[in-house]
């Protein structure tokens, strides 16, 4: 990308290199969302949905998963939730004629963007091999087909993909099918970004969620946020930090690169703000933390906690909640007593002053909430980034009590909520037993594949089928060429979507395109509206109503579709009402709420009170319902979170790569390419670079790269065609965009205990491309 025409920031620590001049939000959002304006153009009614998202009687934006207020603003959407919200309010149609015109060989050369510009996918699909194109094809006969298929190979031989945009109810068909089916291949979204932390939050606190609610953000002192960018991933959350510091609240930011959102926010929803273009500064203090040297941070900033507990013992401390509610404190801080502060700082890449800068802030602080994203999480040792996070917080009682706990935010709408009402692959999370009852079924019991097991099995040829609720799976994953190469040998390929993507065009032997209603979209079952409920970051449910008219009448809800394939797959079982649970979403509501009665109960009458109903958190109640029955402190191994430092090495300089989104982005739905919130515009094939490394490795502004994996297990990775661009980064580090490099990821690559893809923590070497004729 090149620069674009902003003024170089002066709290930039490179005023060399391109940044954004204004504050996030703004008028600078508002252009951006009167940019998508001009190429998607608004109908009256998308407007007035516009004006009803994340409200009472709307539906629920399908971007981010941030909590929605009980007493909404004027407008409770942001850049984000205006371009994904218009996204799928398109006029254009992508049906048959389009495929009739364009070969799937053809469709390969197109852009991400350019593969969901096309439109709103009108008609089932099938792909016909002989003609390389997609053919229309009657629901009854693609339900006949996707069943025979299914039925002909052995249940595990089967995956069952979801992204997070499917609703609760869907999500709990898909699942409850997917395992009469016989199989627990329920690998989910949450597999490639916060499975870090449902596996390791639940072992440390019991919990495999956050422990805080927007009430909390009210009553906070101190807010530390570590590898999250606010303004391009959750930009409704700068309205909340704003407030929060109004009123007196620090934040402290920990992030490799700079993030407008987290520096300064003007709200486009106060006038005076508008008017004035006065910004609120977010971050009091903002370090540019090496990839991977969170963990030697979180040990700097708890040896000063108990260094000031040494000088002044008893008043640091919250010794009653260690002794009463922790386990392995004694452990823990022995290990890290005896950590060397040159070593800390090598790690980190920051110096002791400024790490026991943060620290103070931390003691000062009565109530503290731990903040992050997926720099913490998509990490070789994510689980020990999460560990030493949580450490801090238990330290001083910060868990379990009002303004205080641990907040990761989530990217997709309903990821969350998805893996709360039964998909995921570990079956000891789920209420099976409820529902062998319930049902009069037996279901399976052995554990799953998650996202990197399947796309192994993939590869190795032990997955015969895969069925994508939602999503772009095959671009979203590490290691997309291998993948691609083994996805064709499937028997059987079915994706339930909306708009097409990368994903489409690599059909198995038999491929189905299903279209599906967004949520947007009016669902009308026998004529009457049915109601839809998606959970957020905050474990608040929230009911969500669609109300545009579809672009076709051969669309079906993804629920529908759910149950169209479950009656093709599944013995008759006069339990299994997949017509009335279609035909009346209600009684679906009546599942959940009698397989999880504690969280669920009175489901269809509480899910449309403001603010969402809250199904409740254990850890935020300091009950821990762990194997050990409280918090665990975790004892560090290592001071970093790669599995390989950067450096030289026998084979070359080698550079930390951290994956990122831009401004024009959602996941792998690409809306434009402009980069706003980092002085960044044109092509997305770039590798952002400090000035000193270009230096130290003569590399130029604009010279052509190719990114090679350094990770030695004998396979050739390498992304060419990368133009070399100055950025503010630490050394050591790079940055490019997902998925665009997702090539250079390993499967094998990840987080230990999850499975999550080490996205922000990839081994690369830069090998500079001869200059062209």
């Amino acid at each position: 990308m090149k620069p674009e025409d902003y003024s170089h920031s002066p709290i930039s620590a490179d005023s060399g290199t391109p940044a954004y001049k204004r504050p996030a939000g703004g008028w600078g959002s508002l252009e951006g969302v009167a940019r998508i304006m001009k190429k998607e153009p608004p109908t009256p009614l998308a407007l007035q949905i516009l004006a009803k998202l994340n409200k009472q009687g709307g539906a629920m934006c399908s971007s981010c998963a941030w909590a929605k207020p009980a007493n909404p603003g004027t407008f409770e959407f942001c850049e984000n939730g205006a371009k994904a919200t218009l996204w799928e309010l398109t006029t254009k149609k992508v049906g048959p004629a389009f495929f009739d015109q364009h070969k799937v060989a053809d469709l390969r050369k197109w852009s991400d963007h350019d593969l969901e510009y096309a439109g709103r996918l009108t008609h089932p699909m099938r792909y016909d091999a002989a003609s390389d194109t997609y053919k229309p094809v009657a629901w009854d006969q693609a339900f006949a087909e996707i069943g025979q298929e299914l039925k002909a190979i052995a249940p595990d031989e089967a995956v069952f993909y979801s992204s997070g945009h499917a609703a609760l109810e869907p999500s709990y068909l898909y699942a409850l099918m997917a395992r009469i089916y016989g199989t627990n291949n329920l690998p989910q979204s949450s597999n490639m970004c916060h499975e870090t932390t449902s596996v390791n939050l639940n072992t440390y606190l019991g919990v495999p969620v956050g422990t805080c609610t927007l009430e909390d953000f009210d009553h906070c002192d101190a807010l530390f946020f570590f590898g999250q960018n606010t303004g391009t991933n959750s930009p409704r959350l700068l309205h909340t930090l704003k407030l929060a510091v109004e009123r007196g609240c620090k934040v402290v930011t920990f992030n490799p690169i700079r993030e407008k959102g987290l520096l300064e926010f003007t709200d486009p929803q106060s006038p005076k703000q508008m008017v004035m273009g006065k910004a609120t500064k977010i971050s009091d203090h903002y370090y540019q933390v090496r990839p991977g040297g969170d963990i030697a941070v979180l040990a700097g900033m708890i040896k000063y906690v108990l260094a000031c507990e040494d000088a002044a013992p008893g008043t640091v401390l919250d010794h009653a909640f260690l002794t009463d509610h922790t386990q392995g404190v004694d452990e823990a801080l022995a290990e890290i007593r005896m950590m060397d502060w040159a070593e800390i700082e090598r790690h980190s890449g920051l110096s002791r002053a400024m790490i026991e800068e943060a620290a103070q802030i931390y003691v000062s602080a009565k109530r503290v909430i731990g903040v992050y994203g997926m720099g913490l999480t998509q990490h070789v040792n994510g689980w020990l980034n999460l560990g030493m996070l949580v450490n801090l917080l238990l330290l001083r009682g910060n868990m379990g009590r009002l303004g205080a706990g641990i907040s990761p935010v989530r990217g997709h709408s309903n990821v969350q909520g998805q893996r709360t009402v039964g998909i995921g692959e570990n079956p000891a999370l789920f209420p099976l037993d409820r529902q062998e009852e319930m049902f009069g079924v037996t279901l399976p019991r052995e554990r799953g594949m998650n996202i990197v097991k399947a796309g192994k099995a993939v590869i190795e040829g032990r997955v015969k089928a895969t069925i994508a609720l939602g999503g772009n799976l095959l671009r979203a994953m590490p290691d997309i060429e291998r993948l691609e190469e083994a996805w064709g040998s499937q028997n059987l390929t079915v994706s339930i979507a909306i708009k097409l993507n990368r994903s489409h065009l690599n059909p198995g032997k038999v491929s189905y395109i299903l279209p599906c209603l967004g949520r947007t979209d009016e669902d009308l079952q026998n004529g009457v509206p049915q109601v839809q409920t998606v959970e957020d970051t905050m474990s608040h449910i929230f009911a969500s109503l669609g109300r545009a008219k579809p672009p076709s009448d051969q669309l079906k809800s993804e629920l529908a579709i759910i149950t169209g394939i479950a009656k093709a797959i599944l013995p008759e079982n006069p339990t299994l009402k997949w017509d009335d649970w279609t035909a009346n979403y209600d009684h679906v509501r009546d599942l959940i709420a009698a397989t999880w009665p504690a969280q669920f109960h009175d489901m269809n009458a509480r899910m449309s009170q403001a603010g969402g109903f809250y199904r409740g958190n254990a850890a935020r109640e300091r009950r821990w319902n762990n194997a050990a029955g409280k918090a665990l402190f975790t004892t560090p191994t290592t001071l970093s979170a790669l599995g390989q430092q950067p450096g030289e090495t026998a084979r070359g300089q080698s550079y930390t790569l951290n994956t990122m989104r831009s401004n024009d982005q959602f996941n792998t739905t690409i809306y434009g390419h402009s980069d706003r919130l980092r002085g960044l515009s044109g092509s997305r094939m770039v590798v952002l670079i400090n000035r000193g490394e270009m230096a130290r490795a003569s590399l130029t502004e604009g010279q052509k790269v190719t990114l090679v994996c350094d990770i030695d297990d004998g396979r050739d990775r390498r992304v060419s065609g990368l133009s070399v661009t100055a950025f503010d980064l630490p050394d050591g580090c790079i940055a490019g965009y997902y998925p665009e490099l997702n090539p250079l990821i390993p499967l094998e690559h990840h987080e230990i205990r999850s499975g999550t893809p080490a996205y922000k923590g990839t081994p690369v070497r830069i090998i500079p491309e001869a200059p062209a004729s």
